[in-house]
């Protein structure tokens, strides 16, 4: 299938952090309508992450709408039948846990990456452990397995006076050797499957003003299990106008940072949003509360009920939950410095003892938070790495870059030390899109944290009576010293926004 081969990577995962919808309310729904159960208390973002992962592992084969229907059900029956599980639609915590483990092997089996193509300026899903560049034609840029067996093509007419309707007659056409399996067209672009000279393709195009932009997958039967579920995830990712083709108009560095911080390094406002969710479909879980739009995590800083936490997690909101606390009634936020102030009326856990000095570099930490709540346990979560550098990027001295893993919901939480010392504030994740984009090559581990002493200037500022550090603490375990700090940290959730 030479002539248009592109996928489009859509490292879409369950990253949407939406209130979970409570197992036993699953239960009782399960035999009269879980359908309308998971689209009214889940948010969108995590039922397209949830349709992606059951695409990767094969189950699912349709669009990534964000809405559970009968074929989602029955994805998820599929799977659940395949593994060992109960085919009864319920998401339990095993069951998501074994959708992650399984979709990840089948992702990262297949190299899955993240690439602008600077021929076309389109952005696709590259198998990048199956596929390599293998040139630039007249229109696009191709990529090939080794054996020939799998090729993937980026499409662009631009100049040429091609209509949209033109190319999809063209290629949905049956010819010798080329049977069409399926094709849609509609107002701006279509989707064509079929087998030619004894392989599978898959071509998807999109206009804008009659620039047309388009990619394709062709492979033989010797990759048919490894490439179908790839194809459906990069049917659904494909993203044709992410870019100019060759723009040179922003350097390297504007492709991270915009206005003077770093574009998409915060996980962002409303932290759900991580898959993109259909024009007007609604953003919050119904069981939780009208108009969930965020969630992230605070931690105590003073006896008389301040927490701490990011300023995108809070500043938006009508109301802020924090926990079993109830709504702040107090909110206060430095959108400057991405930090904000919660004041709950109700009895906290022991205000946390901050640092006043910045920590030491390669220091052991612990990252805290409440990540990816509608997947992972409600409880709380702990990741260890250390301190790889005491400035951000740019060299911005209000941050720490930290190798601890950290997820949408972690925001907000405490970075503490083996003695239980707050050394930070989890803030945000590097784009890992937009390095990729720059290198070729996926950063692991680049995740950052507000410094102790830019947290403490906040803290002066707002005359709040945080607890200063004993610098002589001894450190502890890892158990011990989340022990010693998790009564202290909350879940907070953000209804509506303003």
């Amino acid at each position: 299938m030479r002539g248009m081969l592109k996928a489009v990577l859509a490292s879409l995962v369950l990253c949407a952090s939406p209130a979970a919808l409570p197992a036993m309310a699953t239960q009782a729904l399960a035999s009269t309508d879980l359908a309308s159960a998971y689209n009214d208390n889940t948010d969108a973002a995590f039922r397209i992450g949830l349709q992606t992962r059951l695409a990767w592992t094969g189950d699912y084969d349709g669009t990534f709408d964000g809405r559970v229907g009968p074929q989602t059900l029955r994805a998820i029956r599929d799977f659940q039948a395949r593994t060992g599980f109960k085919p009864d639609g319920v998401m339990t915590d095993a069951f998501l846990k074994k959708v992650i483990a399984e979709s990840d092997k089948v992702r990262d089996g297949l190299g899955y990456r993240l690439v602008r193509d600077d021929r076309t300026g389109v952005r696709v899903g590259l198998p990048g452990a199956l596929v390599s560049p293998a040139g630039e034609t007249e229109v696009g840029s191709v990529w090939r397995s080794a054996d020939s067996g799998v090729e993937i093509e980026t499409v662009r007419f631009h100049d040429e006076g091609y209509s949209l309707q033109g190319v999809f007659n063209v290629l949905s056409t049956d010819g010798d050797n080329k049977t069409v399996s399926s094709s849609t067209l509609s107002n701006d672009g279509f989707t064509i499957r079929g087998q030619e000279d004894g392989r599978s393709f898959l071509i998807r195009f999109a206009d804008r003003n009659g620039d047309l932009r388009g990619f394709s997958v062709a492979w033989d039967k010797g990759h048919e299990a490894a490439i179908k579920p790839y194809t459906v995830v990069a049917s659904n990712a494909f993203d044709p106008f992410a870019g100019e083709p060759h723009s040179e108009e922003l350097g390297p560095m504007a492709k991270l940072f915009r206005s003077g911080r770093a574009e998409g390094v915060a996980f962002g406002e409303h932290e759900t949003q991580t898959a993109t969710p259909p024009a007007g479909e609604p953003q919050g879980p119904a069981l939780a509360a009208p108009g969930f739009d965020s969630s992230g995590t605070g931690f105590v800083v003073s006896k008389d009920g301040w927490l701490l936490t990011n300023a995108h997690v809070a500043k938006s909101c009508k109301t802020v939950l924090v926990g079993d606390l109830g709504a702040a009634s107090k909110v206060v936020v430095d959108e400057g410095h991405d930090l904000a102030l919660l004041k709950v009326d109700a009895p906290v856990g022991k205000p946390l003892p901050i640092v006043t000095n910045k920590p030491r570099l390669g220091e052991d930490i612990l990252a805290l938070g409440f990540p990816l709540r509608s997947i992972l346990a409600d409880s709380l979560n702990v990741t260890r790495g250390n301190i790889s550098s005491l400035m951000g990027l740019m060299n911005d001295a209000n941050y720490l870059q930290i190798s601890a893993p950290v997820q949408p919901g972690n925001s907000g939480g405490p970075l503490v030390d083996l003695a239980g010392r707050v050394v930070g504030v989890v803030t945000a994740k590097l784009n890992a899109v937009a390095v990729a984009d720059l290198t070729g090559d996926i950063p692991q581990s680049i995740n950052f944290a507000i410094r102790p002493d830019a947290a403490t200037r906040f803290l002066d500022q707002h005359k709040v009576a945080y607890q200063t550090a004993d610098a002589k603490a001894a450190l502890e375990s890892v158990p011990d010293a989340t022990a010693k700090v998790q009564e202290s940290i909350y879940p907070v959730l953000c209804l509506g926004t303003k």
